[in-house]
Parts: C-alpha cells; structure tokens; sequence
C-alpha cells in the first residue's frame, strides 16, 4: 500500500542520491528527508530504519529491472541474443544513473551480513532470469551441453558485476555501455558449443 503512494518513490530516489554522495553510513535518514523535501518524521510513515530504506531501494531498483528484462528477452528467440540483452540493459541502466552505480557497486557492499542476506533475496530473481538463458541455450544447442548451469550463472553475474564495479572505481571516465558487446562476445565464447 505505502509503494504506491507518491512519497514513497521520492525518499527512494532522495535515498539513492544521498547514500551515493555520503556513504550509506553518513546518510542519515534527516539527509534523505531534505534531498525528498519531506520532514524527517515522513520517512518513518514508509520505513522502519535507514537500512529498511536501502532494501527497499534496491528492492524497487532491481525489481522494476528485472521485470523489464523479462518483458524485453520474451519476443528474443535465440538465448545468446538474450544474453547480449541483459548484458547492454544492465550496462545502461547503471550508466544511466551514477547515484544508483555507487550505491549497488558500493555501498550495497559494506551493509551487514543480515542487510546483504535480504539483498541477495532479490538477487535471486535475476539469477534465475540469467540461469534461464543458459538452459535455453543448451537447449537451443548454441551452449555446450556439458555446461554446468549454475557455473556459468555466476561466471555471467560477476562478469557483468566487476565491469560495472570496476567502472564506478575508475569514476565512470569512459562509456560503460561500449562494453556490452566486447563482455557478451567472451560470455559466449564460454558457453559457445566451439
């Protein structure tokens, strides 16, 4: 009830701005609250704590991308060219919005292991999109069969992920996007049938 309500998405977006530019640690919630233009007390009508902010933010953040992938990949036949899709989208989004860069590279990073454990939550359907592609591509036959599918999720995620990372830590200097076809022709020369 509370995401469908208009602040909600404002101290989403003030949030991911101010834990970009502070650290998630100096954010504090007043930060957000003046970044959304709402009074301190309004965040605590939609959020319980400041982490409750930050999984939320990537709750909403990644879920919404998650989505759009999978509406995007259905009218792709061939499962390399859905890879190739994931990897530009991903690619985009997160040069695209540098705040939001900085705090899934980030910041996302330094949480606790109970903060991390609710991340990787929503992780999950991503890698299930990710793992999906892979089966299709064995069976499509443009994989190797003998492909361990988890494997090549992870080699595909973390890819992608210390690209993006690696990116943001060089202060975003050059065109992330550019790289998606380069990163998709080595994902697919590891899982290629020869």
């Amino acid at each position: 009830m509370k995401r469908s309500k208009p602040k909600y998405m404002q101290i989403i977006e003030a949030a991911v701005v101010v834990i970009a530019e502070n650290g998630y640690h100096q954010a504090q919630v007043s930060k957000i609250a003046k970044q959304a233009g709402v009074a301190d007390g309004t965040i605590y009508l939609y959020f319980k704590n400041k982490e409750d902010i930050l999984v939320s933010l990537f709750q909403e953040k990644m879920g919404a991308f998650i989505e759009k992938i999978q509406q995007e990949i259905e009218g792709i036949s061939r499962p390399s060219e859905k890879l190739y899709l994931l990897v530009k989208k991903h690619f985009e989004l997160l040069s695209a919005d540098r705040h939001l860069a900085i705090v899934t590279q980030l910041e996302l990073r330094q949480s606790n292991k109970e903060l991390r454990l609710r991340i990787n939550e929503v992780l999950k359907g991503y890698l299930r999109v990710m793992e999906q592609i892979v089966k299709e591509g064995i069976e499509a036959g443009e994989f190797r069969r003998d492909l361990d599918v988890r494997l090549a999720r992870q080699m595909i995620f973390g890819t992608i992920d210390e690209t993006v990372t690696t990116w943001v830590m060089n202060e975003q200097k050059y065109d992330l996007a550019a790289l998606a076809k380069p990163v998709h022709e080595l994902l697919i020369r590891g899982c290629s049938v020869s």
